[in-house]
């Protein structure tokens, strides 16, 4: 865990207005520590909300959903939509955002479990003040693990937006079954050899992407955690999300997840996407609506997570 949280001061409010829905939101950005940087919404000040902290997925995610070479707005569009049914939220760029901006991030020292500690620590800001009545976990795809882990024994309820139900080795391996048969063999092997041996050398070229020795460690403490062990931990509502338009999660991870935790609330929205686009055509406008950056949510996400959290 983090041994020293370093709290600053406020540095600055924003205010925008989005025309298309003729709504001003009010934005406070703020640190948490000297790697956390985000952005608190509030819809009013009259009386506590419940307040949502969004866990990006995976890569170089910064607290919009947005990459260097890809900007769709995932996360700002889901906030400013909670924000519309009076709940907060606190949304953050993953701390190798802001390693990759300052020139200070070392492939070879990243761990998953950095990841947590972050969102445990942003947790821990926010869960004594009396401005929100209640603290909900939302982690996205690899963030669903994260925030699982951050939530134990922490927040009021947790939600899974398109999160695995598998290890990430198995997930992978189920990834390649349908996009490159022919190196699954290979990449079980390789898994196989990162769990038992620490180091995986024998890999295929075409998997170099996964098991380039600098990532090893990190893919390695990665495998450590099984979302369905670590969702059974949950004595908190859960609400499990995924998408049927979901080309990188299948709806078999969210009911995964389910079957480990019956209790949960379960809810497949049919043409939401991994970024929680709506998708009516194909795959190819799939992958369009990765890189449009005014496309907005589909408005069955904003609604299902709202319910839950105002009910």
């Amino acid at each position: 865990m983090i041994a020293r949280i370093f709290i600053y001061l406020l540095i600055s409010v924003c205010i925008w207005s989005a025309q298309a829905q003729e709504v001003t939101f009010t934005q406070t950005e703020m640190s948490i520590n000297p790697l956390i940087k985000g952005s608190l919404m509030m819809p009013s000040d009259n009386g506590a909300s419940p307040l949502v902290i969004l866990i990006a997925g995976s890569g170089p995610t910064d607290r919009n959903g947005n990459q260097n070479m890809m900007k769709n707005n995932s996360l700002r569009f889901l906030a400013e939509g909670l924000y519309q049914n009076g709940i907060s939220t606190f949304r953050y760029d993953k701390r190798i955002v802001l390693q990759l901006q300052n020139r200070t991030l070392n492939e070879e020292q990243i761990r998953f479990d950095d990841f947590i500690e972050d969102a445990i620590a942003v947790v821990d800001h926010f869960k004594d003040d009396e401005r929100f009545s209640a603290i909900y976990v939302a982690g996205h795809s690899q963030g669903s693990l994260v925030g699982m882990v951050a939530a134990q024994n922490r927040a009021n309820g947790f939600i899974s937006i398109a999160g695995a139900g598998q290890e990430i080795d198995d997930v992978i391996v189920d990834q390649l079954q349908k996009q490159a048969p022919g190196l699954v063999d290979n990449a079980r092997q390789s898994f196989d050899d990162l769990r038992v041996n620490g180091v995986a050398q024998n890999y295929s070229p075409g998997l170099a992407s996964i098991f380039r020795p600098a990532i090893q460690p990190f893919i390695l403490t990665w495998m450590q955690y099984d979302p369905k062990a670590e969702i059974t931990k949950l004595d908190i509502p859960v609400l499990i999300i995924n998408g049927g338009k979901d080309l990188q999660v299948q709806e078999s991870e969210a009911q995964a997840l389910h079957e480990a935790k019956p209790d949960a609330q379960l809810v497949i929205i049919p043409k939401m996407n991994h970024i929680f686009k709506k998708i009516e055509g194909d795959d190819l406008e799939n992958s369009k609506s990765y890189n449009e950056y005014n496309r907005p949510v589909i408005p069955e996400l904003i609604e299902t997570v709202a319910a839950f959290v105002n009910k």
